[in-house]
């Protein structure tokens, strides 16, 4: 068995109401002083309530930072960290979707220290020390709550990962009572995101694709699969909820150690040129690689369909699997087309230049993905 590496977040607490416990965990394992990072949204939502509450009641003084937007730019971080150091805080909290984690993380690492963002994208070059960091997401997708990897736009569309064990949180509290009410549309895109997560882990081609994350991908496209119908419909369905939550973190755990490839490598450019979200952004892309990959992971593929899809046990080929997963992209609600979203075909060309620039993904591709391959994947995604 070839050596591996499997790094992951040291405490994970889940569980409805678990955010009640936050300032209790909190006192105990970050200090008094805490800058905690969200969006606008939560805040007007009133999502962050119990949790503030909690944190006041154990004596814990907050910031909060609420300036997080999709896909945050450097100027966001920037920010971001300056109020953290001007409140001379010694531990940080990341509270929400993928975006408010993500920042939280460089947050905590760049409050601290004498480290630049500029200086420290790409994979192991940050050198830390960072502050002590928790993370409680609000939506069932990124994973981000157990992932070494940041995501930042940089300059006006062109995204760049900050990867670094250094950044995993130290404690992930995961609470499904907080997705309750994300909208349809969320659940759908940030669902589908993380069932890519489980796709992408197990049939990466990274020399650290390991049985760890083999196992975690399996156990989260199974959850995932039988769940994101009933939690995109029925949107009150805790047990639905709990699974998607669960399924989310077990795929981020999978991909932190086994990383993602070309299905994100094509989605990229299309949520920085065009803001397409970016679980939809996947999700728009997504049949159209899996089926480009089929002939090179196809025994991959029908060891997952029938954990996806009940109804395939019987018939898990890899190109029913790949209709399977554009059957179930339609029948959440997610749009199917590029133009359905606004994106022209003259901009294809320039797409498939710019996910040819994301090296660090597209080497982890099941199939040697050419600018002509992109560029055909794009067309047949309009």
């Amino acid at each position: 068995m070839p050596p591996f590496t499997f790094n992951t977040a040291p405490s994970l607490i889940f569980g409805s109401g678990s955010i009640a416990r936050i300032g209790e965990i909190a006192a105990q394992r970050l200090g008094p002083r805490i800058a905690l990072v969200t969006d606008a949204g939560l805040v007007k939502a009133g999502l962050l309530g119990k949790a503030l509450q909690s944190l006041e009641e154990a004596g814990v003084a907050v910031d909060v930072f609420d300036g997080v937007v999709a896909d945050p730019p450097e100027a966001v971080v920037r920010a971001a960290v300056e109020k953290a150091r001007a409140f001379e805080a010694r531990a940080v909290i990341g509270f929400g979707g993928g975006s408010s984690i993500d920042v939280a993380k460089l947050v905590a690492l760049l409050a601290t220290g004498d480290e630049h963002l500029s200086d420290i994208y790409g994979v192991g070059v940050a050198k830390g020390p960072r502050l002590p960091l928790l993370a409680v997401p609000t939506t069932a997708g990124t994973g981000s709550e157990v992932t070494p990897i940041s995501i930042v736009t940089t300059g006006a569309h062109e995204k760049k990962g900050v990867v670094s064990p250094l950044i995993i949180p130290d404690i992930a509290l995961l609470d499904p009572d907080l997705t309750l009410n994300l909208p349809s549309a969320v659940t759908a895109a940030t669902g589908i995101d993380a069932m890519v997560h489980a796709i992408e882990a197990y049939t990466s081609t990274s020399a650290n694709n390991n049985p760890v994350s083999k196992v975690l991908a399996k156990e989260a496209l199974r959850l995932l699969g039988r769940n994101i119908e009933r939690a995109v419909h029925h949107g009150q369905d805790g047990e639905a909820r709990a699974a998607m939550l669960l399924g989310s973190m077990l795929a981020g755990q999978a991909f932190a150690n086994s990383p993602v490839a070309a299905v994100h490598a094509l989605a990229y450019p299309v949520g920085g040129h065009f803001g397409v979200p970016h679980g939809l952004s996947n999700a728009l892309v997504l049949p159209h690689v899996l089926s480009f990959n089929a002939g090179a992971c196809a025994g991959a593929y029908e060891e997952l369909a029938p954990l996806a899809f009940p109804d395939l046990e019987e018939r898990g080929s890899a190109d029913v699997f790949v209709e399977a997963v554009a059957g179930l992209c339609a029948r959440v609600g997610l749009p199917p087309r590029l133009r359905d979203v606004g994106i022209p075909q003259g901009a294809l060309p320039m797409l498939a230049e710019d996910a040819m620039k994301q090296t660090r993904l597209l080497v982890n591709n099941p199939r040697p993905l050419s600018l002509g391959d992109a560029r055909a994947i794009y067309e047949a995604a309009w």
